[in-house]
């Protein structure tokens, strides 16, 4: 259990910052400022981003099932990875959640 929960809080802490990354950089890069020779700077966070939350996905499923959670906890944790600060609450309460096992 401690290596899969270590991996997620990876993967938390990892989709976290691109979700920062990507709402408070590229988009307002892409939609405010307007300037092409920066917007092609950015261009590589949304992709990196989609597959750090894929792989997030990944992790919160593999430790929602070794500890059992609910339907509902499980979709709450991985959408949770589309919000910019709301990966990193997560990864504390599956801290928490995990030493009550």
């Amino acid at each position: 259990m401690p290596s899969v929960l270590t991996r997620y809080r990876i993967m938390s802490f990892a989709a976290g910052i691109m979700s920062l990354l990507l709402w408070f950089v590229e988009l307002p890069v892409k939609y405010l400022l307007n300037m092409p020779s920066i917007e092609e700077k950015v261009l590589w966070i949304p992709i990196v981003h989609g597959y750090v939350y894929a792989l997030y996905v990944l992790a919160t499923v593999n430790l929602a099932v070794r500890a059992r959670w609910q339907i509902k906890r499980i979709i709450l944790f991985a959408l949770a990875g589309t919000l910019p600060i709301a990966s990193f609450i997560t990864e504390r309460k599956a801290r928490k959640l995990a030493q009550k096992l």
